[in-house]
């Protein structure tokens, strides 16, 4: 009884920000601070000034599907060879080089906006997608390399000794066999990867200042109301909710894989 009620309470604490941010989008402007459970009356209006000329939060919902999806895509293909070879390679300093890997990923980003500012300042490349994707990539790689050397770590050796008698090469056996086993651990680390990378803000905002490069979490940001310090608070909770749609949709979409990925290698 009361795991259960813990339970219940954490899926409480955890829905109800996001079900007051979905009635909230659908009240109107004047009724915004009404504390009723649902809205009355319901109302696309903030819907409406969501995607109103100039807001330009369709374009910034096109730029983060371009900064996540590539982020996630390159950071894949770089951590998955990567991960393989620190789990299957024997060589001197894996250890050391792993415990780098999680050293990276424990710096603050905040400490390396002002030194990346510079940097691409000097080499030109403020109001790119670059300049998202690459800072990016260095806080999803970390988190994919370590996840992957430990998923790759639980599978048998015998798999590639017999992919390889039958003919394979070394990366053969890696791509043919290897790879498709890991499946659930690499969809796992890129859905990870690409809502970490879909909900960053610190690195858009200091990076890019042209509205037509800018992602949909610093857009929201700068939504302005119809007076210069108004703030348009059903405005941000209708786009916050279309923003969190598309990630809801691919968790739930990828669930059992998700859940197989988290789970292997916990039980042999």
């Amino acid at each position: 009884m009361w795991r259960r009620a813990g339970m219940i309470g954490i899926a409480l604490y955890c829905l109800v920000p996001f079900y007051w941010m979905v009635v909230s989008s659908f009240r109107r402007t004047a009724d915004i601070h009404d504390k009723s459970p649902l809205p009355a009356p319901w109302s696309l209006e903030s819907y409406e000034a969501v995607f109103a000329e100039g807001m330009g939060f369709g374009r910034s919902l096109v730029n983060s599907l371009v900064v996540a999806g590539t982020t996630t895509a390159v950071t894949l293909l770089v951590g998955t060879m990567a991960a393989y070879a620190l789990a299957r390679l024997v060589f001197r300093g894996k250890n050391v080089i792993l415990a780098l890997v999680i050293a990276v990923s424990m710096f603050p980003g905040a400490l390396l906006i002002v030194p990346l500012l510079k940097l691409f300042t000097t080499i030109g490349w403020i109001n790119t997608y670059q300049a998202m994707i690459v800072p990016s990539m260095s806080f999803a790689l970390p988190l994919t390399i370590w996840n992957l050397t430990t998923f790759f770590r639980q599978l048998p050796y015998e798999l590639e000794q017999a992919a390889m008698i039958d003919g394979c090469t070394a990366f053969a056996a890696f791509r043919r066999v290897m790879l498709p086993l890991a499946a659930p651990g690499v969809f796992t680390t890129a859905i990870l990867a690409f809502i970490a990378t879909w909900n960053e803000f610190i690195i858009a905002v200091t990076m890019v200042n042209d509205q037509s490069r800018q992602t949909a979490t610093v857009r929201i940001a700068q939504f302005t109301g119809a007076a210069k310090f108004d703030t348009p608070f059903g405005t941000q909770m209708a786009a916050g909710v279309l923003v969190t749609i598309p990630l809801v949709l691919l968790v739930l979409f990828f669930q059992r894989r998700i859940v197989a990925g988290l789970t292997a290698g916990a039980l042999k």
